[in-house]
């Protein structure tokens, strides 16, 4: 039940979206008492504008999630943007600071970082690859440097995407090696594919798979299948590695942390969420 004592994270994606962080915030908030619910709205891209805005203009607002399409138009809409969320060029988190301004972050890359720390990968001095600069490569890329890592090689067939990522990731972190132009997974502590190749077996894969060494860590972003082919095929060479959902669940305590909502684990988001995959 929802009433005027109740706080809202508003959920805002266009109206066919999916919505289902409801099935995986609620269930925890009900669990663990807290008068928070998560509440999808539907909001096409001409109205978005002044529907964030206004939004915020509730009594019991506490904070916004925001997905697809809206992710790179909401950067624009806001006040203070988190450098994550100026490399990534995209914002999945709104709150209202305490000055009454507009706040933004984005948290895809930071649920893949927590998610390989806490398998015990070092992120610290890391050489890493990440295949795809879009959306939540890019993401992943902001992330990564502000887990420490020494070097980023980036790769992505539209030579625009990987440039304009060097670009963001060296004004913002000056002393981060920034390379372009190869995917050679050869040599690196860590290996990110963020791109939907590789999904099913018989898909070309995002890099020379034979060249995957068995000590690099494997991350994958896609969800629609838990082991992928390309996990499949990491697992195979010896390789450690982490399927896309992973992402999802561990970054859903850094929003609550964001929103200054009580935390909670991956683990336990997992045993209480209604959602399934």
């Amino acid at each position: 039940m929802i009433n005027g004592n109740t706080e809202i994270i508003a959920h805002i994606g266009f109206p066919t979206h999916a919505f289902k962080a409801p099935m995986i915030y609620n269930p925890w908030f009900k669990k663990c008492g807290a008068n928070v619910k998560v509440v999808p709205f539907g909001c096409k891209p001409e109205d978005y504008a002044a529907f964030l805005k206004s939004l915020f203009k509730l009594s019991n607002i506490r904070g916004a999630l925001i997905t697809m399409p809206h992710k790179v138009t909401t950067v624009g809409l806001l006040d203070v943007v988190s450098p994550t969320a100026a490399i990534a060029g995209a914002c999945n988190a709104v709150r209202l600071g305490a000055d009454g301004r507009l706040e933004g972050d984005m948290f895809d890359g930071e649920g893949f970082v927590r998610g390989l720390i806490r398998k015990g990968c070092v992120l610290q001095g890391a050489r890493v690859l990440v295949v795809g600069c879009g959306g939540v490569g890019s993401a992943i890329a902001a992330s990564l440097a502000a887990a420490g890592v020494a070097e980023l090689a980036l790769f992505d067939p539209r030579d625009d995407s990987q440039q304009g990522l060097a670009a963001r990731l060296r004004q913002h972190y000056s002393a981060l090696v920034v390379k372009t132009g190869s995917s050679d997974p050869a040599g690196f502590d860590v290996v990110v594919n963020a791109t939907p190749m590789g999904m099913n077996q018989g898909d070309p894969m995002p890099m020379d798979v034979s060249r995957l060494e068995a000590r690099t860590f494997v991350g994958e972003v896609v969800m629609k299948s838990e082991m992928t082919a390309f996990l499949q095929v990491a697992k195979e060479r010896g390789c450690r590695f982490q399927i896309g959902t992973d992402m999802l669940f561990e970054q859903i305590p850094a929003y609550l942390e964001y929103f200054g909502l009580p935390s909670t684990t991956a683990d336990e988001l997992r045993a209480v969420a209604t959602l399934s995959y």
